[in-house]
């Protein structure tokens, strides 16, 4: 009969228990479907130690009611998860610096942790950005700039409709990027510099697909800017799994809230989709 034992953070290679500082993994909310308090509690009861930070994405947190919103924070606080507000600052900011204060507050009041701005989208000023970033700290929250590196449209895979079985003829490759992953580092180091607590890596084009991941950038971001102040966020398994086969368990990495136990077996003990394990998806350990 096979013995099983409760996985354990003390494991050489594996990371530490939270609050951690590393190998944090945080967690997209269910927002294509149903808010639910709930499903949200479910997670955490059964996932909560392997999940450190909650996001509310896409303005999800606007449409529910202040109260129901509050209670959602006070259950992620309850597991030790810390509430990001996502991207719906830079719509705070477009309405101009008293409006961002007042969201400022409001966050704080509704008991969330981190603010994210997404540094490609607002297109500001370094020197605005870094004041917003104080502005945050000031305000008592966590920041974390969002950046995106961004490639030539040709230097992207083509997966457009093919009608009737009928060939496509691929786009021409380039080597010119838009925007230098150097720039993207150095503006990243400022907003260290000015107080931001971690910064998030859009991977989405540079990680489209895992085949093609840009690894010289991924080196070049992670080696300036270190592990511990990088998250990057991984669209699919894959991409999970490429991050932890290539930096160990103690990256961090944004994924949706339906990969947290598929990840947390390749940061433990290797038990992946992709190895075997006699338990499938599981967090237990043999």
């Amino acid at each position: 009969m096979a013995a099983y034992r409760w996985k354990s953070f003390n494991d050489d290679g594996d990371r530490p228990e939270k609050p951690r500082r590393y190998g944090v993994t945080e967690m997209k909310s269910p927002h294509y479907s149903l808010f639910s308090r709930g499903l949200i509690e479910d997670v955490f009861e059964s996932m909560g130690q392997f999940v450190d930070g909650l996001k509310l994405c896409d303005g999800s947190h606007t449409l529910v009611p202040k109260t129901y919103l509050k209670e959602v924070t006070d259950i992620a606080h309850k597991h030790n998860v810390y509430v990001s507000s996502g991207d719906w600052a830079d719509q705070m900011l477009r309405q101009g610096p008293s409006a961002f204060k007042e969201y400022i507050e409001e966050c704080k009041q509704l008991g969330f942790d981190t603010i994210e701005l997404d540094v490609a989208s607002l297109g500001l000023p370094e020197e605005t950005l870094l004041r917003y970033v104080r502005l945050i700290k000031s305000g008592g929250l966590r920041a974390k700039p969002q950046f995106s590196v961004k490639f030539n449209k040709s230097d992207i895979a083509f997966t457009g409709d093919r009608a009737f079985g009928a060939y496509v003829i691929p786009p021409p490759q380039t080597s010119e990027m838009v925007e230098d992953v150097d720039l993207l580092v150095r503006r990243a180091e400022r907003c260290l510099e000015a107080g931001a607590d971690m910064i998030m890596i859009n991977a989405d084009d540079l990680c489209r697909q895992a085949d093609l991941l840009r690894s010289d950038m991924v080196a070049k971001i992670v080696g300036r800017l270190g592990l511990e102040k990088t998250m990057f966020e991984a669209s699919n398994p894959k991409i999970s799994e490429w991050f932890v086969k290539r930096y160990g368990p103690k990256v961090n990495l944004f994924v949706d809230h339906s990969q947290v136990m598929d990840l947390e077996c390749l940061r433990g003990r290797n038990l992946g989709q992709n190895n075997a394990s006699v338990l499938g998806r599981s967090y237990f350990l043999l």
